[in-house]
C-alpha cells in the first residue's frame, strides 16, 4: 500500500498482514487468520491467561500494564455475564497506530476478542471505534458480518459448543471517552464523563459485569502470541516488556509513519534512523515520547531513552501510547504549550473543577503570555496551576493537560523569560513560520 512505510528494523508482528488484503475474511485465512483461536478453543481459560502473561504483554493504550494479569482479575463465577471491550477511542494527539489495525486487519481484532473472552469467560464482545474514524465502521461492520457468516461468531463458533457475539460501536468524537470508565458509559448510551473506583471494571463495569478493557493494538497481539508461543513473543523485547510497538513518528522528521519495532528500541536511532532524521539541516529541541498527555523530552533526555515501559518508569514518567512527536529547534516551546493546552481545555467534560477551571486559565494565560503581554510571575504560576490539576481529577485528563505544561515550563524556562516585556516570540521573526506550521498534535 502507499500510505505504509517500513524500515529493515521493523519487526512486524501485529503489521504483518499489513498491505496484503487482510481486511478480506479469504485472504486472511490464506494468511493463518482465524488459526489462534482454533488453538485456543482447545486450550484451558487458565492456560490462556498463563501464555498471555509469559509474553509479557503490556497494555498498549499508554498505562502499560500487565494484560495477562488483568484478565486473571476478572473473577471466574459471576451472576452477571462478562464483557470484552476494545477500545478504540484513539484520540490522543500524535497517535495513529490503531487505525491502521482496524483498516487492514480487523479480523486480528476480532480473533483477539474472542480469545479473550474464552480467558476469561465472556461470551460479547464490543468493538469501540473513534467517532471521526466513521470509514472504518463500514470495515468493521463487513469484517463482524462476514466472520458471523463463516461461523467464526455466534452460535456454536467453529463448532466448538461455544458462542461468542461482537459488536461494533461508535463514539461521537470526544476524547474523554478514551478513559475507560467514560468509554462504559458512553456505550450504555450516557454521556461520556468517568466513574469513580472502585469498583474497578474486572469486578463492576459494563452493565453491572465484569469487563475486560483493552486497546486495539493489544488485543491485536494476542492471535499472534498464541501462535507463536509467548515466550517468543517476550523475547523480542527487554524483560518485562514483551513483545513490538507500533510507533508513530510525526513532526519534524523526514520520514513520518508508523512503524513497528521491538520495545526497547533506542529513541535516538528511531529518529535518526527510522525517522531519517529532521528537515532541512534543523536540530532536535524537543520530543514528545507517547502522545501529547507524556512529559516533553529535551534532545539530551532523548539521546539516551530506549522505548520501553520499565526505561521510562524509572524517570517516574511513561511511555504513552506510542505518539512520538519531534520537535526542531525553531520551534516556540510556549506556544507548542499553548497548542496543547488548546487541546485539553477542548476536551474537557467539565466534570472535575480543577480540570474545567485549570485548562481555560492555562490556555488563557499562555494566550497572553505569547501574544506578549506575560508577568513574570506568570511563569510560577502557570506551573502551579499544572501541579494542582494534578491527581485531582476523576480520570487521567486533568493529569494529561498538566504533565506536558510541567516539564516544558521547568525545561524551557528561558524560553519563557524570553517572551516578557512585551517582546516578540524570538522564534517569529517577520516573515517566520505561523502556528499552522507547527507539528500537528492538536
Amino acid at each position: 500500500m502507499a500510505d505504509l512505510v517500513s524500515h529493515p528494523d521493523e519487526t512486524r508482528v501485529v503489521s504483518q498482514r499489513f498491505g496484503k488484503g487482510a481486511a478480506d475474511i479469504n485472504r486472511h485465512l490464506e494468511l493463518d487468520g482465524y488459526k489462534a483461536v482454533q488453538k485456543a478453543l482447545q486450550m484451558q481459560p487458565d492456560d490462556i491467561i498463563n501464555e498471555v502473561k509469559t509474553s509479557n504483554l503490556r497494555g498498549r493504550g499508554g498505562a502499560g500494564f500487565s494484560t495477562g494479569m488483568k484478565w486473571a482479575f476478572v473473577p471466574k463465577q459471576s451472576d452477571k455475564p462478562k464483557y470484552i471491550l476494545v477500545n478504540g477511542d484513539e484520540s490522543e494527539p500524535g497517535t495513529c497506530k490503531d487505525r491502521l489495525i482496524l483498516e487492514h486487519d480487523p479480523h486480528s481484532v476480532i480473533e483477539g476478542v474472542v480469545i479473550a473472552g474464552l480467558a476469561v469467560g465472556a461470551k460479547v464482545g464490543y468493538v469501540y471505534i473513534r467517532g471521526e474514524y466513521r470509514y472504518l465502521v463500514d470495515i468493521m461492520r463487513k469484517a463482524i458480518a462476514d466472520a458471523y457468516a463463516k461461523g467464526f461468531l455466534g452460535k456454536n463458533i467453529f463448532g466448538s459448543g461455544k458462542d461468542f457475539d461482537v459488536h461494533w460501536h461508535t463514539g461521537a468524537g470526544a476524547y474523554e471517552v478514551g478513559e475507560e470508565s467514560a468509554l462504559m458509559e458512553s456505550l450504555e448510551g450516557k454521556r461520556g464523563i468517568p466513574r469513580i473506583r472502585p469498583p474497578f471494571p474486572a469486578i463492576v463495569g459494563l452493565w453491572g459485569g465484569p469487563t475486560v478493557i483493552n486497546n486495539v493494538e493489544t488485543l491485536a497481539s494476542v492471535p499472534h502470541i498464541i501462535l507463536m508461543g509467548g515466550q517468543k513473543f517476550a523475547d523480542y523485547g527487554p524483560p518485562k516488556n514483551g513483545g513490538t510497538r507500533l510507533f508513530c513518528l510525526s513532526g519534524h522528521i523526514n520520514k513520518p509513519g508508523v512503524y513497528e519495532l521491538p520495545l526497547g528500541y533506542p529513541l535516538k536511532k528511531m529518529i535518526y534512523e527510522v525517522g531519517g532524521g529532521i528537515p532541512n539541516g534543523r536540530k532536535l529541541k524537543a520530543v514528545v515520547p507517547g502522545g501529547s498527555s507524556t512529559f516533553v523530552l529535551t534532545a539530551e533526555e532523548a539521546d539516551q531513552m530506549n522505548m520501553d515501559f520499565d526505561s521510562f518508569s524509572k524517570r517516574g514518567e511513561f511511555l504513552g501510547s506510542g505518539g512520538v512527536v519531534v520537535l526542531d529547534d525553531q520551534t516556540c516551546m510556549v506556544k507548542f504549550a499553548l497548542r496543547v493546552m488548546k487541546f485539553y481545555q477542548h476536551e474537557s467534560c467539565g466534570w472535575c473543577i480543577p480540570c474545567r477551571e485549570g485548562t481555560d486559565w492555562l490556555k488563557k494565560t499562555l494566550t497572553r503570555f505569547h501574544a506578549g503581554g506575560g508577568l513574570k510571575k506568570d511563569i510560577d504560576n502557570i506551573k502551579y496551576l499544572a501541579q494542582n490539576m494534578l491527581g485531582r481529577t476523576f480520570c487521567p485528563l486533568g493529569d494529561a493537560a498538566a504533565i506536558p505544561t510541567m516539564s516544558i515550563v521547568d525545561k524551557w524556562r528561558s524560553e519563557f523569560e524570553a517572551h516578557l516585556e512585551g517582546r516578540p516570540c524570538p522564534f517569529e521573526p517577520e516573515g517566520s513560520r505561523t502556528i499552522s506550521e507547527l507539528p500537528v498534535i492538536a
